[in-house]
């Protein structure tokens, strides 16, 4: 897979924390960035596949009794 640059502008505070963390798991500051935003991305894929499932289900599952009233009549006095 090739590589490409990606630049972002982050406070000094947080890159000093950054070069820390990257020490400590000794990677690079672009290695942790680069893991956590594709464990962003493959999160968001996982969650929209799991959406798509569980509506596809529902559209399929079979109805089950359903409400008779309505909202004005519950409401009527």
């Amino acid at each position: 897979m090739t590589k490409r640059n990606l630049t972002v502008q982050v406070d000094d505070d947080t890159i000093r924390r950054a070069k820390v963390l990257a020490a400590r798991r000794n990677m690079s500051v672009s290695a942790i960035v680069a893991a956590e935003i594709k464990r962003l991305a493959d999160d968001d894929e996982r969650y929209e596949e799991s959406r798509e499932r569980a509506e596809r289900a529902m559209r399929r599952a079979t109805p089950r009794g359903g409400r008779t009233w309505s909202r004005h009549e519950l409401h009527d006095r």
